[in-house]
């Protein structure tokens, strides 16, 4: 029987010793700006099979790659003009940039099968930008959950998630951004928006104006966070919602009447996107209680970061 490991706070000790965890092919959680990651050295097929298992994440969905530099991303794929002025801009960010592969990399391929390209990012988190200096590795790390579930923001979401099939927790606190990372597919001609997430599409198109927000056609998926039904607490989620109907605990945004406590918790009574995006997740997870029939969440301006939430809520709202 698996045992559920414990978060450990990082520090200097604790990372040197998640690095050599990391080389040896055993998975570690990890914090990011965004989400917690469940980390595998992405050079090793054991490594990157086990975040399948662990997860029971489908083999078709795509990896993330982390890396500490921009340095370190060009090894791995190639970066045209665009590319490289995001990067430039948004790293170490939320933004993650699809690209082709580098002939010859290291990488295992198990990370996208089938693909030709790679989803890469620079997080902005010390203890993550840590964690990859000492492993000398890149690290593949898709959210540290079980596959379709609500994303963890605190170490101690990881630990009642997949506690017992990681290694270690590093507990670096709460995420700051709270969404996953957008990401981008420059791997053509075209730029094609894929996940809207920590980056907002207004800020990338003052880099790059000519971004499409319709994913391509393919059979193959080319990041994380495309299936359709993602995210999603164990209760039914209903956005969109005015008002809870009885029965429903209720996500509120911005300015409400008085609420019974427990029953509503509010994203932001401020109305502020920034602090609904890091409080999402986490208030799913309090709201996910078996006394209540499903989840009712308040409209969410589709603008900034409320094109991150509402796409979270869409695929936690989708059919199961």
């Amino acid at each position: 029987m698996a045992i559920r490991v414990s978060p450990i706070k990082a520090g200097r000790a604790a990372i040197a010793r998640a690095a050599r965890l990391l080389r040896a092919g055993r998975l570690v959680a990890f914090p990011t700006e965004t989400v917690y990651g469940l980390g595998a050295d992405a050079t090793s097929d054991r490594g990157v099979a086990a975040i399948y298992a662990a997860k029971r994440r489908p083999r078709h969905n795509p990896l993330i790659i982390h890396v500490p530099d921009l340095r370190a991303a060009r090894r791995l794929v190639q970066f045209d003009d665009r590319a490289l002025r995001l990067a430039r801009r948004f790293w170490p960010g939320p933004l993650t940039l699809v690209l082709r592969r580098r002939p010859g990399t290291r990488l295992s391929r198990l990370i996208g099968p089938a693909l030709p390209t790679v989803a890469v990012r620079v997080p902005d988190n010390p203890t993550a930008l840590a964690l990859l200096r000492a492993t000398r590795r890149p690290l593949a790390a898709p959210s540290a959950n079980r596959s379709g579930a609500v994303s963890p923001t605190r170490a101690v979401h990881v630990r009642g998630s997949l506690g017992g099939r990681v290694a270690m927790v590093l507990d670096g606190g709460p995420s700051r951004i709270g969404v996953e990372s957008t990401v981008l597919d420059l791997s053509g001609p075209t730029a094609r928006l894929l996940r809207p997430g920590g980056a907002s599409l207004e800020r990338l198109r003052a880099i790059v104006p000519q971004i499409e927000t319709a994913p391509a056609n393919s059979k193959h998926l080319a990041s994380p966070g495309l299936l359709p039904s993602h995210y999603a607490p164990r209760l039914p989620v209903r956005p969109d919602a005015a008002a809870p109907r009885p029965g429903e605990a209720y996500l509120a945004f911005g300015p409400t009447p008085a609420a019974p406590a427990g029953v509503t918790l509010n994203l932001s009574p401020s109305a502020d996107l920034a602090e609904a995006a890091a409080n999402l997740f986490a208030m799913l997870q309090a709201l996910d209680r078996p006394e209540f029939t499903a989840i009712a969440v308040a409209p969410i301006p589709a603008e900034g970061l409320g094109l991150a939430i509402n796409d979270r809520l869409r695929r936690a709202a989708a059919a199961r």
